[in-house]
């Protein structure tokens, strides 16, 4: 892709090219300014990223978790249907409620952004028709509310903290909005819930040796998140650069929404009664222990933002970087896994 380099780009951030208009109404282009788009801006990496790793859900062989669905125990089904009703509820919930965090993008006038957001929103999307495609696929279209209602810290999560955060961009999409919303949707409900749930299905998958299909569907989701959560750790940290009065934001916003995320691991994490199922279940504790992992090392990333000039950040891949060292030390846990003989 022909581009700009940084070093010779005057402008390095995607700042409005030009001034806003007092009634709102456009007044130039960012694709035809001079210099044009920085596509080594975090952003544009990602959104470039994104393009490079297209999948199609439909496309994925589901015949043989059809199959080893129909052999799979009572109890080991519902704890199945519970952790399925869970994403496709979830990634249903994300779709839906990530719109306004891309017009807020829009009004800051951060077009790299918003083509990003816009990918993102795609995703998301796509997430739900993959993980609705493996329930058509092994013949399950019974309601499965009953898995979400009953768990509190679900419902208090994705009824209640997530569509209010990400409503709140619609009357000010100001930055304390802006990172009280990222912590919610992207460290919250896509880092500490989403990555620790894939980290469940590929242990459930990989120790019964079942479900090739989904396996592949959690392969592709979990690259589609680690952009998503990078995306996520920039924006926080982006706007502690700014003013490091959001820091207190960040860890504000985590301490009043970890105790659900606990709450509801804890609630959907009970051992099973039969040694059969048991034995295939992570320890006692290892999914909480993942999840508080995982959002405190992001919380690092975005403490490490303080007091850096903004300019450095939108061009730091850190947070990318990250993310992909998340996903290579998830390979290497998968790969120690025993398998079923």
């Amino acid at each position: 892709m022909p581009h700009t380099p940084a070093s010779e780009n005057p402008l390095s951030t995607d700042a409005p090219a030009t001034p806003s208009s007092p009634t709102g109404r456009r007044t130039g282009f960012h694709s035809l300014r001079r210099g044009g788009l920085n596509w080594e801006s975090l952003p544009l990496r990602l959104f470039t990223k994104g393009n490079a790793r297209f999948w199609d859900p439909a496309d994925i062989d589901l015949s043989r978790d059809a199959e080893d669905w129909k052999e799979l125990e009572e109890e080991a089904r519902t704890r199945v249907l519970r952790l399925c009703a869970f994403f496709v509820a979830g990634e249903e919930a994300v779709t839906e409620d990530i719109q306004p965090f891309v017009r807020a993008m829009a009004a800051e006038g951060r077009l790299g952004d918003e083509m990003y957001l816009t990918q993102f929103a795609f995703e998301e999307a796509r997430h739900v028709q993959a993980f609705r495609l493996w329930l058509d696929a092994l013949g399950v279209h019974e309601d499965l509310h009953e898995y979400v209602d009953t768990n509190p810290g679900y419902r208090r999560l994705f009824y209640e903290e997530l569509p209010e955060s990400l409503e709140r961009l619609s009357q000010d999409p100001g930055p304390r909005n802006q990172v009280r919303a990222s912590v919610t949707y992207n460290h919250i409900i896509e880092g500490s819930l989403a990555l620790t749930g894939y980290h469940a299905w590929n242990h459930l998958c990989t120790a019964r040796d079942i479900f090739p299909g989904m396996r592949e569907i959690v392969r592709r989701i979990g690259d589609d998140e680690r952009r998503h959560m990078a995306w996520g750790t920039f924006t926080c940290r982006r706007h502690v650069a700014a003013d490091d009065a959001n820091w207190d934001v960040v860890r504000q916003r985590l301490d009043e929404l970890l105790p659900h995320v606990t709450t509801m691991v804890e609630h959907g994490e009970q051992p099973s009664d039969d040694p059969r199922t048991r034995r295939y279940e992570l320890p006692p504790g290892e999914l909480v222990r993942y999840a508080g992992d995982r959002a405190l090392r992001r919380l690092g990333a975005i403490e490490s933002a303080r007091g850096v000039p903004v300019s450095r950040i939108d061009l730091d891949t850190a947070p990318e970087e990250l993310e992909e060292q998340f996903g290579e030390e998830d390979r290497r846990a998968m790969s120690g896994v025993n398998v079923e003989e």
